[in-house]
This record gives structure tokens, C-alpha cells and sequence, in this order.
């Protein structure tokens, strides 16, 4: 693993990034649990928290307290 470049919430955030600019993720639609994030990209859930705090920071989602996390409406 040290010869990976970057860390794993990066690789994590950057999937999820692509998926939502290719259409696969469309604004409005919400993402999967942490839980089930962390199984499906083989990670920590502590991983999958650091990787939605980057995309809320990129501004393509948006965390809605008890309810979950969504892909953000984004001015075209």
C-alpha cells in the first residue's frame, strides 16, 4: 500500500465524484449508508465520513441531519 498515491477516503470521494459527473448519481438522489459504503469500497467507516465531508466541501452533496446524504442540485 505504500506505493499507492493518495489516501483512501480520496479514492473513495473520487469515485463517488465520477459517478455523480457521469450522470450514475443523479442530483437528488441519495447515497448509500456509511455502513454499506464501507463494505462496498472495502473501508472503514471512519474513512466513508472523511470522504463525504470532502464532497460536502466540493459542494456535490448535502447531509440532511437523521435523513441521509444526497447528491447536491449543481447550476449547470
Amino acid at each position: 500500500m505504500a506505493d499507492q498515491i493518495g489516501y483512501e477516503w480520496q479514492r473513495v470521494a473520487d469515485d463517488v465524484a465520477a459517478r455523480i459527473a457521469s450522470g450514475e448519481l443523479p442530483a437528488g438522489s441519495m447515497l448509500r449508508g456509511e455502513r454499506a459504503m464501507a463494505e462496498e469500497y472495502g473501508v472503514a467507516i471512519s474513512t466513508v465520513r472523511r470522504a463525504m465531508t470532502d464532497l460536502r466541501e466540493r459542494g456535490l452533496v448535502v447531509t440532511l441531519p437523521h435523513k441521509g446524504t444526497y447528491v447536491a442540485e449543481r447550476p449547470e
